[in-house]
C-alpha cells in the first residue's frame, strides 16, 4: 500500500479524526493504479495593502499627517508615483533586463516571462519587467455641489502598474504586481509545484514533471513533507524580501507607519493523484467526472466544502448564497467545477496521467478558525472567523484539504464494484450485536431513508453529530415539557443503536457524538443516490 502523507486537520475538540483520511480509501481501493498522491498549494497569490490606506477615512488621516491639503492631493500623488515608477525601471535597467510596455490585457505575462528566461538562460535573478494601464480600485479628489467642498472618493479606476518576473532561487518564478497610484496595493503570485521543484533539486531527488504537475517522484513521502514545510514559511519575510527586490520604494515609503499586511487573495490547494500510466486514468476518469456531474447537488457542493447543508425545509439558517455546477471539456481534458458562492472545488485530469482535486478559497468569512481574539495577544484561545491574512494560511490549508477529502471520499464511495443489491444485503437483515437483536433496515422505507439521509448531512461531516441535533431534525416541534424530551431523547437513543448495530456509525470516543463509519458512508451514499435517481438514468446503467 502506497504511504498516503496528509495535512493533519484541526477540528472541533470534541471531534474525532478516526477515519477521516478519505484519500487513504480512495487508495485501497485504486492503488495498484497509483503511484503516488501530493497534497499542497498549486497557484498562489497574495495581496499587500497599506491598511491605513483602504479606507477614505484613513487616507484623509494619512493627508493630515502629512500636512497635504485636498487640494494639493493630486501633485502630492504625481510625485510619488514618478517616485514608484523610476524605481520600478530602474531596477531592470541596472540589470540589463527589458522593460516592455503591454497595451492591452490579451497577453500571456507568465507564458513572455519563461520564454524570455530560456532565451537568456536565467535561473536567478529578474528576467524582465511588464508595464501597463490596468482596472484597480483608487482615490481622487473632486468638487461636491451639495457642499461646494472639496472631498475625497475612493472608487475603480485605471493606472499604471508594473509586473516585475524573478526566477527566485527558493520558490522559482514568481512575479510581483505594483500599482502606481493610492493606495500602492502590491500583489504577489508564485506556484507551490514550481516551489516544490526546486526544493527537491536542491536535496538531489529525482521527478518528472509536466507544466504544474508531477507525474513521477522518487520518493513521493519526502516530497509531501517539503510541501508541509512551505505551510511554516515566514510568510511577510519573503513576500517583504519579494517586493524589496521589485521596487524598494513601495518598500520604504511611509514604512514608519506601518508596513505592508500581507493576505492571500487567491490559494490553490490541490490534491493530486498520479497514476501509472494514461491508460489507467483513462479508464476511470471518465466514470468520476459523470457522477460529479450528474449526482452532486447543492447539499453535496455544501458538504464539501464544510457549510451547512440544505434542508428539506430550504437552506439552512440564513444562507443566501447559489451553488454551480458545470463540466467543461478542455484540449486537455476533462474538469468539473462547483462553485459556492466565491469559493469552488473542481477535478480535473492533467497531463494524461494525474487526477486533480482542487479546492480554492476567496470568501473565508464563514470559516473558523482556533485564535486569540483580534489584538487580543494575551486572550484566551477561542473559534474566530478564519482572516485573509497569511497568519492563517496553515488553517486555510486545513479546511482545503477537509474538503478534498470528502471530495474523493464521495468518488471512492460510487466506484464500489458491488452491486446495490449485495451492498444493501447487509443491513436489509436483522443482525445479533451484544447478545441484542436488531431490526433489519429497508432503505427504501420513509422512514429508514429519512433516517440515513439525516445522519448523512453536510454539517455533521466533520465535527459528527449528537442525539440533540437528530431530535432537532426528526421532531417536526420541539419539546413541550421535561417527560415529552425524555421520550423524544429515547427514540432517537433507539434509531442511534439500530445504526450501530449495522456498523453504519460509530461513537466518537469519550464524547456524546457519533460519526458515520467509511463502510457506513459507502452504504448510505449508493442507497441515497439510487433514491434521487430517475429510471430514465437506472434503465441504462441495468
Amino acid at each position: 500500500m502506497l504511504p498516503v502523507p496528509r495535512v493533519e486537520v484541526s477540528t472541533h475538540p470534541n471531534s474525532s479524526n478516526e477515519g477521516s483520511n478519505a484519500v487513504k480509501t480512495f487508495i485501497q481501493r485504486f492503488g495498484k493504479n497509483i503511484l503516488g498522491v501530493l497534497h499542497g498549494f498549486d497557484r498562489i497569490r497574495f495581496r499587500g495593502t497599506r491598511l491605513f490606506l483602504t479606507t477614505v477615512t484613513g487616507m484623509l488621516s494619512y493627508l493630515w499627517h502629512r500636512q497635504v491639503l485636498l487640494k494639493d492631493f493630486k501633485a502630492f500623488a504625481a510625485d510619488l508615483t514618478a517616485q514608484v515608477r523610476q524605481a520600478a525601471e530602474e531596477t531592470a535597467l541596472s540589470q540589463g533586463r527589458p522593460v516592455v510596455y503591454v497595451p492591452n490585457g490579451d497577453m500571456d505575462k507568465e507564458a513572455w516571462a519563461r520564454e524570455i528566461a530560456q532565451r537568456d538562460g536565467i535561473r536567478q535573478g529578474l528576467i524582465g519587467v511588464l508595464k501597463g494601464l490596468e482596472c484597480c480600485r483608487t482615490y481622487k479628489v473632486s468638487p461636491n455641489r451639495a457642499t461646494k467642498k472639496l472631498e475625497m472618493r475612493g472608487g475603480p479606476g485605471k493606472c499604471l502598474h508594473y509586473y516585475h518576473y524573478f526566477q527566485d532561487a527558493e520558490v522559482g518564478l514568481v512575479y510581483v504586481r505594483s500599482q502606481t497610484w493610492f493606495p500602492f496595493t502590491i500583489h504577489v503570485g508564485m506556484n507551490g509545484r514550481e516551489w516544490l521543484a526546486r526544493q527537491m533539486d536542491r536535496l538531489g531527488v529525482r521527478y518528472q514533471r509536466r507544466c504544474n504537475c508531477f507525474t513521477w517522484i522518487e520518493d513521493w513521502t519526502r516530497a509531501q513533507q517539503l510541501l508541509e514545510e512551505q505551510l511554516r514559511m515566514d510568510w511577510p519575510g519573503l513576500l517583504n524580501r519579494l517586493l524589496g527586490q521589485a521596487n524598494p520604494a513601495m518598500l520604504s515609503m511611509d514604512a514608519h507607519l506601518r508596513p505592508y499586511y500581507w493576505s492571500m487573495d487567491e490559494g490553490e490547494w490541490a490534491s493530486d493523484l498520479a497514476f501509472a500510466s494514461p491508460g489507467a486514468l483513462a479508464g476511470l476518469a471518465p466514470r468520476w467526472f459523470r457522477h460529479a456531474w450528474l449526482n452532486f447537488d447543492s447539499s453535496d457542493v455544501m458538504r464539501f466544502l464544510g457549510s451547512k447543508t440544505v434542508t428539506e425545509h430550504g437552506p439552512h439558517g440564513n444562507f443566501q448564497g447559489e451553488v454551480v455546477s458545470d463540466l467543461k471539456r478542455r484540449p486537455e481534458g476533462m474538469r468539473v467545477k462547483h462553485r459556492l458562492n466565491r469559493n469552488w472545488i473542481k477535478m480535473y485530469d492533467k497531463q494524461g496521467s494525474v487526477l486533480r482535486v482542487e479546492t480554492v478559497i476567496t470568501n473565508p468569512q464563514d470559516m473558523k478558525v482556533y485564535r486569540t481574539k483580534q489584538d487580543q495577544d494575551d486572550g484566551g484561545m477561542s473559534w474566530q472567523p478564519l482572516r485573509k491574512g497569511v497568519a492563517d494560511i496553515q488553517r486555510r490549508a486545513e479546511i482545503s484539504q477537509a474538503a478534498n477529502e470528502r471530495y474523493v471520499e464521495a468518488l471512492a464511495s460510487v466506484e464500489e464494484s458491488r452491486s446495490l443489491a449485495e451492498l444493501a444485503q447487509a443491513v436489509c437483515q436483522p443482525v445479533v450485536c451484544r447478545g441484542k437483536r436488531s431490526r433489519a433496515l429497508n432503505p427504501l422505507a420513509p422512514d429508514d431513508a429519512r433516517l440515513l439521509a439525516a445522519v448523512n448531512r453536510g454539517e455533521f461531516a466533520i465535527n459528527g453529530f449528537r442525539n440533540r441535533d437528530l431530535r432537532e431534525l426528526w421532531f417536526s416541534t420541539p419539546a413541550k415539557d421535561s417527560a415529552e424530551q425524555r421520550r423524544q431523547s429515547a427514540a432517537i437513543t433507539r434509531k442511534l443503536r439500530l445504526l450501530r448495530a449495522h456498523g453504519l456509525i460509530h461513537k466518537v470516543t469519550k464524547t456524546h457524538r457519533y460519526q458515520i463509519s467509511p463502510h457506513g458512508r459507502e452504504i448510505i451514499n449508493a442507497v441515497l443516490i439510487a433514491c434521487q435517481a430517475s429510471t430514465a438514468k437506472l434503465t441504462p446503467a441495468a
